[in-house]
């Protein structure tokens, strides 16, 4: 019987639509065309432009400010909340578990509406600081699935066993069950990392007039700038943007 090629032309045009917008966009940015949709030969203009650009690199800084803290504060409470639902089984943490997938399926919408709608109730001024909590809000979960994944396959009896030779348990915890999570953690960080640097859903509802990030920036520049800077700070992203999730996944298939 003649094996069917369906889904060998499936994988191929599912491939073809995921990544020729993105061929598109690196072959644009360096089109002499400001608008695109005619080639006017070869150019790095828009990469000058681009480097060029004070409110870009402003915005940029905004942005590392906000991804690297709510990735540092997102690391510590994911895994301490993916301890907590490892070792403890109560039915408290059926609750507690229901709280750290809830942000994974939300819709990014619904959340940042109902974060705007908590600050505004607290009387807190939008700006980089609700920007910071919103984003630690969702990444907390990402970086609590990530961990509590490497903590399946954690023996939590050599844990024990450091106890009863006299370690502490701060001891036990830097020497034994650190060095084995830190693959997983460190793939969640890189992963909450990624996620709040190209946030803007749920950013463009909590943001305020002084606090904008690169993906606001890129959402005005699209109505009012040139769209070929657009395509080469897109290129710049999305190669930056592979480095992180490549540097992830190795660090996931890391073994003790």
């Amino acid at each position: 019987m003649k094996r069917s090629r369906f889904p060998f032309y499936m994988t191929i045009a599912i491939l073809v639509f995921f990544y020729l917008p993105i061929v598109i966009v690196f072959t644009q940015s360096f089109n002499a065309s400001r608008f695109g949709g005619t080639w006017k030969g070869f150019t790095f203009d828009w990469y000058f432009k681009l480097f060029s650009d004070k409110n870009i690199w402003h915005a940029f800084s905004n942005t590392l400010i906000i991804a690297f803290s709510s990735t540092a504060v997102s690391v510590v409470l994911g895994t301490l909340s993916a301890f907590a639902l490892y070792k403890y089984k109560t039915k408290l943490q059926i609750t507690h578990n229901i709280l750290v997938y809830l942000p994974l399926v939300m819709p990014d919408i619904l959340m940042g509406i109902s974060l705007l709608l908590f600050f505004v109730s607290l009387k807190l001024e939008l700006g980089l600081f609700t920007i910071l909590l919103a984003h630690i809000t969702f990444s907390i979960s990402y970086v609590a699935m990530v961990v509590l994944g490497r903590f399946q396959d954690f023996d939590y009896s050599i844990f024990e066993a450091a106890l009863d030779l006299g370690a502490t348990w701060w001891t036990a915890v830097k020497k034994i069950m650190i060095p084995y999570l830190m693959p997983g953690i460190a793939a969640g960080g890189l992963l909450a990392f990624t996620l709040s640097l190209d946030d803007f859903v749920i950013t463009f509802f909590v943001s305020g007039p002084d606090s904008t990030t690169l993906p606001l920036y890129i959402y005005s520049m699209m109505r009012h700038g040139s769209p070929s800077v657009i395509n080469a700070l897109s290129v710049i992203m999305v190669l930056f943007t592979f480095v992180v999730v490549f540097i992830s996944k190795k660090l996931l298939e890391v073994k003790e």
